[in-house]
């Protein structure tokens, strides 16, 4: 990995897209600590220890912008939900889906389209937000009431529309997918205090040094072992041979070689987890600026109680265990998005025909309809396949915080965002390397 590095800062135009990269991820970590115009952020701070919210997951995402309430406090949760209900709506809107499949151009409109769902989702986010500050408590708004409001709004909608002009910009002129790459930045950058929190509760805090020592060696063994984990399953895939027909040629015959379609176990890679811990998130969010904290009393507030990743697998109070329930709605959504984002980027009917038009063929399976089926039954159960090992990887963390009762955020599905991120934006730089070895070759 480091080898790759070193020998794309060798090249000039990946150096470009690589310095461009990092000048962004240095603007947005600027942009966290600058507050949103309009909050009081030491009458916030009482209020946020005083409201008992959990935020473990949700300052994670955000790089701990949540809690300095900085002009980046939604993140760039609007722009996933608005993608999570464009990709919704083209399945329900044959306009829409029609619009999708007009190649570059029907992309961008439907990128448009999200664009304006987004500043929407963030407009309302905010307004709610900020319109609980004014009637909850008073003194976190430090002007009147309507203008703390608008300011407020328009501070964290232009927030998440620089975000996501960001994200843009870099997966056009950077390096990898710019959203993953703010999620990722966002997350390293609670690396820290996530593992201060580690080491003082098991480690200095332990009864011996024994112990101490033989629980930093499970940590380091646990994180260990959840990154070679995730790294298998990144890479893991399944290998569908291709044989191409000869052709005569003038006098000889040409043609006849073998080739494989390779197809990702984990197609869809870390999008799932993604999508799905943002719409368990969303209503948390919401609800939690209305006057619901997640405790357990009314059904609404349970709802929000067992949505709360941080209250899974508590088995110190078995009156608390049956909320763990809200992990299967997890993993259900989990293989929801692998599936749907794997229909969405993979098309069996496309392959199938541009396998036929080139005179290949998969050994012992027709040309056309019947390697369509072909494909599409392999496609089915080896994404199934890969949803299940993405479950298992993101649930073993929980258990294990659940269990010892630990409030971190890494520990749970943002590693597998954080490794995830890390191996695709190593691929795409590999694969600009490679292009560059081609393009210096032609030109000799």
């Amino acid at each position: 990995m480091i080898n790759s590095i070193i020998n794309a800062f060798k090249n000039a135009d990946i150096r470009k897209r690589l310095l461009f990269t990092i000048a962004c991820v240095v603007l947005i970590r600027i942009g966290s600590m600058i507050p949103v115009p309009g909050i009081a952020l030491e009458q916030f701070s009482v209020w946020l220890s005083q409201a008992n919210l959990e935020l473990g997951f949700l300052d994670t995402l955000t790089g701990g912008s949540f809690s300095q309430m900085s002009i980046f406090a939604l993140s760039i949760s609007p722009y996933i939900n608005a993608s999570i209900i464009m990709q919704l709506l083209t399945i329900a809107i044959p306009k829409l889906e029609e619009i999708q499949k007009d190649g570059e151009d029907g992309r961008r409109r439907i990128g448009k389209y999200t664009r304006i769902l987004t500043v929407a989702l963030a407009l309302l986010e905010g307004g709610a937000m900020a319109y609980s500050f004014s009637v909850q408590s008073s003194g976190i708004i430090n002007t009147d009431a309507f203008t703390g409001i608008m300011l407020i709004s328009l501070g964290f909608t232009a927030g998440t529309s620089f975000l996501m002009w960001m994200g843009e910009n870099i997966s056009e002129r950077g390096v990898g997918n710019g959203i993953s790459i703010i999620l990722l930045v966002n997350i390293v950058s609670r690396l820290p205090q996530d593992l201060d929190i580690l080491y003082t509760k098991f480690v200095s805090g332990a009864s011996s040094l024994i112990v101490g020592i033989m629980s930093a060696i499970i940590i380091i063994a646990v994180l260990v072992g959840m990154v070679v984990l995730i790294v298998l399953l990144q890479d893991a895939e399944r290998r569908i041979p291709v044989q191409y027909s000869k052709k005569v040629s003038g006098r000889s015959m040409v043609g006849g070689a073998s080739s494989n379609i390779p197809l990702k176990v984990n197609t869809s890679g870390v999008i799932p987890v993604i999508f799905a811990m943002s719409l368990m998130q969303f209503p948390i969010i919401i609800s939690s600026f209305f006057g619901s904290t997640g405790s357990r009393t009314g059904f609404w507030n349970k709802v929000l109680y067992m949505l709360n990743m941080q209250n899974w697998f508590n088995v110190t109070d078995w009156g608390e265990f049956k909320y763990t329930f809200g992990a299967l709605v997890y993993i259900l959504l989990i293989i929801f998005f692998a599936k749907f984002y794997t229909a969405v980027t993979f098309n069996p009917v496309e392959i199938s025909n541009n396998l036929k038009k080139s005179g290949g063929y998969c050994p012992g399976i027709r040309p056309g309809r019947p390697t369509t089926d072909y494909l599409t039954d392999i496609l089915d159960k080896i994404v199934v396949i890969g949803a299940f090992a993405l479950c298992i990887v993101a649930i073993l963390p929980l258990v294990f915080t659940g269990v010892f009762q630990v409030r971190v955020g890494f520990a749970a599905t943002s590693l597998i965002i954080v490794v995830g991120v890390i191996l695709e934006t190593m691929k795409a730089i590999e694969a600009m390397m490679a292009v560059h070895h081609y393009k210096g070759f032609l030109d000799k």
